[in-house]
Parts: structure tokens; sequence; C-alpha cells
């Protein structure tokens, strides 16, 4: 496969990386509301769209304090999260009706984790066949959807 170039991508994730610019503290606290990719507040934990997304309805659940690890969540962390992702998933199969979904965490940059900085899981649905002919003949990922109907969408459909 090709590699595709894309040094802007740095800087984003250079800056959310950082306590000062972390994108999931920024939208956590209501800073980004212009171009805000969240579907919902929680009281201790926030849900997002992902900005560099791997399926159409690609969400993050992070905790609102800026941890790293998962030993530094607290318990009422842990079930918020979990609640916000299993309401996450309600409210995608609603919308998209996936096949079925991949949720976890990256931990560390060597994991995949490419804003280490600040704790947060993944919620990726699936439909069969989604690995598409465009990623194997042009190395090139296309989804349907902008963003901002996928958030609104989700957010509309949130019980």
């Amino acid at each position: 496969m090709r590699q595709v170039w894309a040094p802007w991508r740095l800087e984003y994730v250079r800056e959310a990386g950082s306590a000062e610019g972390c994108v999931f503290c920024r939208e956590a606290a209501g800073e980004l509301e212009a171009g805000s990719l969240v579907v919902r507040r929680g009281i201790r934990a926030v849900v997002l769209l992902n900005k560099f997304p791997y399926a159409p309805g690609h969400m993050m659940v992070a905790p609102v304090r800026h941890i790293p690890s998962l030993g530094e969540l607290e318990l009422d962390e842990a079930a918020e999260i979990h609640a916000l992702t299993v309401q996450a998933i309600a409210a995608l199969t609603g919308t998209s009706d996936p096949d079925g979904f991949n949720v976890g965490w990256n931990l560390g940059v060597v994991a995949g984790g490419s804003i280490a900085g600040h704790l947060h899981q993944h919620i990726v649905p699936r439909w069969r066949g989604d690995t598409n002919f465009m990623p194997v003949l042009a190395d090139v990922k296309v989804l349907p959807e902008h963003l901002e109907t996928t958030r609104t969408s989700l957010t509309a459909a949130w019980k």
C-alpha cells in the first residue's frame, strides 16, 4: 500500500495531546462549540465523533478529567463511560443499523493512541463487507456522510 502523507495531522495530534490543547478537555469544557463534534455530554465523561474516523459514526468516549491511563479512572467515571458507550451503541444502531462494533482502548502511542495524554475509548460501527474497494484500489477511505450530518442524527437519536 502506498504511503499517504498528511503533515497537517501531526500539528493536530501534537496540540490535541497536550493538556492545554487537548481536544477532549476543550470539548468537555464547551470551548469548541462552533466546530464541536460532541454528541453527548455527561457529568464525568463526554462522547464525540472522531475527526479522523475509521468508519461513519466512529465515536469516542472520554473522561472529563485529563488522565492518561485506565488505572487512573475513578469508579464513577468508569461507570459513566460504560453507560455512555451502551447508549452510543444504541444510537448508532438506531441511525445506521451496523452489523457489529469494535469497542476498545488504544493505550499508549505504540498501541495506536495518537492522543495518548487523555484516555478515551473508541466505538467503531462495522458492516459486513465494509472494507470496500477504494482502500484496496486507490488507497483512499470513503466516508459517505459528513461528520456534522452524523453528529446531528446521533444527537437526535440519543435516548
